[in-house]
């Protein structure tokens, strides 16, 4: 849909415009005057090696530290899991997986209300606890029973805890939790990935009735390990998909398109030039214009590019998602036509890419 309304934009604007050559307007406070006499939320800037850093907005693109907190994960039983314990020496208190039977069918559930029943001890309380400590109070418990019992307990099935992992995923699923630590991206690697379409600096996670932003990009790419954090039961992970930032480019071009701004900063020469430049039987380079839609209204940048040194001065401007650049060749009586005819599109482009992108 938005290739359809930049192709109508485009001849809209083509059909506007005079192909006559003539002298530009560069009288800028005239041909503010008759911009301004028109709309009062227009601005028209004539981009200058004087004034070019005032205008010059790029935009940052280096990767946040994100905020969630990432502590040791130190894996502690609950409800569900299935332990394997081991007395040695005494196979009798050992129930071995057999023919049919896994270890996760043999093995002590902890049940509902967080314990599991061993022999002769009873009931043991395991949520909430280690391994380790689970091992130590079911050897203490057994020493009344047995000599200096050598005893060892292990999650054979873990069911209790686990994370969440949606959105521009290969294979969006649940991911249980083990005593490895669970990071970011292992998560989001056992789901299958991201996909083409996400973003990886728009990675939100849930956790405790919190919503936190995590710019995984900034990690994959710079190393930043605060956006890894291990993650904890409970965590919703979503990836966002990406929304591509664009400018574009109409009229007097060689090849008139959009052009891609989502993962670098472009300046007006480069945008230009990516484009195959101005068309050289039509564009007048005194017109090349970059209307910018900004809170207080409409701004118009002015590039005088008939000497070719003013380029230079566009490599210091920086183009902005939803700029429209258009290089003209109509003739100064008609340059608050021309502004008229283009002020309607700009805002059919800028509305119809706030839709694509809801």
């Amino acid at each position: 849909m938005r290739f359809a309304v930049f192709a109508a934009a485009s001849g809209l604007l083509l059909g506007a415009c005079d192909v006559t050559k003539t002298d530009f307007p560069v009288r800028t406070e005239a041909v503010r005057a008759e911009v301004e006499e028109m709309s009062t939320n227009v601005i028209v800037v004539k981009l200058t090696a004087d004034n070019i850093d005032a205008f010059n907005t790029p935009r940052d693109l280096s990767g946040s530290r994100a905020s969630l907190s990432s502590s040791a994960w130190d894996y502690r039983v609950g409800v569900g899991d299935v332990l394997d314990v081991t007395v040695w020496d005494h196979p009798e208190l050992t129930q071995a997986a057999g023919t049919g039977r896994t270890v996760e069918q043999a093995g002590q559930r902890v049940q509902a209300d967080g314990t599991f029943f061993y022999p002769y001890v009873g009931q043991v309380p395991a949520r909430g606890k280690t391994p380790e400590a689970i091992r130590d109070d079911l050897r203490k418990k057994l020493a009344a029973f047995f000599p200096d019992p050598q005893v060892e307990v292990r999650v054979a099935s873990y069911k209790s805890q686990s994370v969440s992992v949606t959105g521009e995923v290969g294979s969006p699923s649940r991911q249980p939790l083990t005593d490895v630590p669970l990071t970011l991206l292992d998560a989001i690697d056992a789901a299958g990935g991201l996909t083409e379409t996400a973003d990886p600096r728009a990675v939100t996670i849930r956790r405790g009735g919190r919503s936190h932003q995590v710019d995984m990009k900034a990690f994959l790419e710079q190393g930043i390990g605060a956006n890894n954090p291990v993650l904890q039961n409970g965590d919703v992970v979503s990836v966002g998909r990406q929304t591509v930032q664009e400018a574009y480019l109409l009229a007097q071009m060689s090849s008139p398109s959009t052009i891609d701004l989502t993962l670098e900063n472009i300046t007006l020469t480069q945008a230009i030039t990516r484009v195959g430049g101005l068309a050289e039987d039509k564009a007048d380079a005194r017109g090349i214009f970059v209307f910018r839609d900004e809170p207080m209204g409409i701004t118009v940048y002015q590039l005088d590019a008939s000497n070719p040194t003013a380029y230079l001065i566009g490599t210091r401007f920086v183009i902005l998602p939803q700029d429209v650049i258009y290089v003209t060749s109509a003739p100064v009586y008609r340059w608050n036509r021309l502004i008229s005819s283009i002020l309607p599109t700009v805002t059919v482009v800028k509305t119809t890419g706030d839709i694509s992108t809801d």
